[in-house]
């Protein structure tokens, strides 16, 4: 079975997760930054900083796109992490900083900066951000807790998060990996079913029929 046995096992699906998640992440800012769009059309006084906000957030992506991978450009990921911050400190509680924070905590996992990566979730977190922001800053965070042996730790904390549709399966993924690490073969098995339920999928399948075989 694909059971993690290993740090940098962990560590490396870690990674392999935010590369993937950057999907889901960039259709909620399209849908996010749609809505603050439209709400701040009427407010003139905000165009301009609307506007600079969304130059300064896709120039963030654009370097991000580089940054990341097995050939890093490092003068890239200086600038995703600069325009980052820029827009945490210059458009605090908006859309734009909370997404900047889960790019910063994408951007330390893949320098290995796990404690980093969590401070960053954390502030994300303190932000209040809608569900679909805070249920994904959660995953992450408690896929960091897992990799750093505080399965408990984040097995409480995704029990406690909203089941935002986008991630309900992917949530009861990592509950079920989880699960298995701490020797919960039943509990891992109920979540691997709940995921599969939401969206079946191969890998998921292979994790149940090995568990129902009894194997670890």
């Amino acid at each position: 079975m694909a059971e993690l046995r290993t740090e940098e096992e962990q560590v490396q699906a870690l990674k392999q997760w935010w590369k993937e998640n950057g999907k889901s992440l960039l259709l909620t800012v399209a849908v996010s930054l749609a809505l603050v769009a439209g709400w701040q059309g009427w407010q003139k006084q905000r165009a301009a900083a609307s506007e600079a906000a969304s130059i300064t957030y896709q120039n963030m992506m654009d370097a991000v796109a580089g940054a990341l991978g097995p050939q890093q450009d490092q003068a890239k990921l200086a600038t995703a992490r600069h325009l980052a911050g820029e827009l945490v400190s210059e458009f605090d509680g908006t859309a734009y900083s909370h997404y900047a924070g889960l790019v910063l905590a994408r951007l330390a996992v893949e320098q290995n900066e796990l404690d980093q990566a969590l401070e960053q979730l954390d502030w994300v977190l303190d932000q209040n951000p809608g569900a679909p922001v805070r249920t994904q800053a959660v995953i992450g965070k408690a896929r960091i807790l897992s990799v750093q042996d505080q399965s408990e730790a984040a097995v409480t904390l995704l029990n406690g998060v909203e089941n935002v549709d986008l991630f309900a399966a992917e949530r009861h993924e990592l509950l079920g990996d989880i699960h298995l690490k701490m020797g919960d073969k039943t509990a891992a098995k109920s979540a691997y079913e709940a995921a599969y339920a939401i969206a079946p999928d191969g890998l998921l399948e292979i994790k149940i029929n090995d568990l129902a075989n009894g194997d670890s």
